[in-house]
């Protein structure tokens, strides 16, 4: 366990308490608040060194999804010297009007940066546009993970998942 990233993010305010219905439509007793913690420098800076240090071998990519995750691979391109690119839910129909932004060619392997994990939905949709393009996708990284069926999700389309911090370190039980 990173006690010193989960007093960060307790500290900071980017874990609340109260009623609230998550992404997924479930309700639940807590929140993690990623703009919170995306937009502190301080949490930045140490999830940046965290993910920077946990790129699989091979790795010619980092990938954010639109639009939290965009500050962590950013992050963690500047830590680790690796470049990235961001995956949008759903084109823009205006200019480019590309999935995924950025520079990459087909066959390189990607590693996903995500903030929160709970039923892995939008990391699911930003990993099945990466590979349509042809890219390899077969990690992900998220900050939490709530444990709620989300890593297995992913598990389930042969995607490896690390995370930075469990639900049960920030919370000090098993949600």
């Amino acid at each position: 366990m990173d006690t010193r990233l989960v007093e960060m993010l307790k500290r900071t305010g980017a874990v609340r308490f109260g009623d609230f219905t998550l992404s997924s439509g479930r309700k639940s007793k807590y929140y993690v608040d990623k703009y919170v913690f995306e937009t502190n420098p301080l949490c930045l800076e140490a999830i940046g060194e965290r993910i920077a240090g946990m790129i699989p071998p091979g790795t010619q990519k980092l990938a954010g999804i639109e639009i939290g995750s965009i500050p962590l691979a950013a992050i963690a391109s500047v830590k680790s010297g690796m470049p990235f690119v961001i995956v949008r839910k759903a084109q823009k129909g205006y200019g480019t009007n590309k999935l995924i932004e950025g520079v990459y060619e087909k066959g390189e392997k990607v590693f996903v940066v995500e903030d929160v994990v709970t039923t892995a939905k939008g990391a699911l949709g930003a990993i099945h546009t990466l590979r349509d393009a042809g890219l390899v996708v077969d990690s992900v990284v998220c900050i939490v993970d709530r444990e709620e069926g989300g890593r297995e999700n992913l598990e389930k389309e042969g995607i490896s998942v690390l995370s930075l911090v469990k639900a049960c370190e920030l919370l000090g039980y098993k949600p």
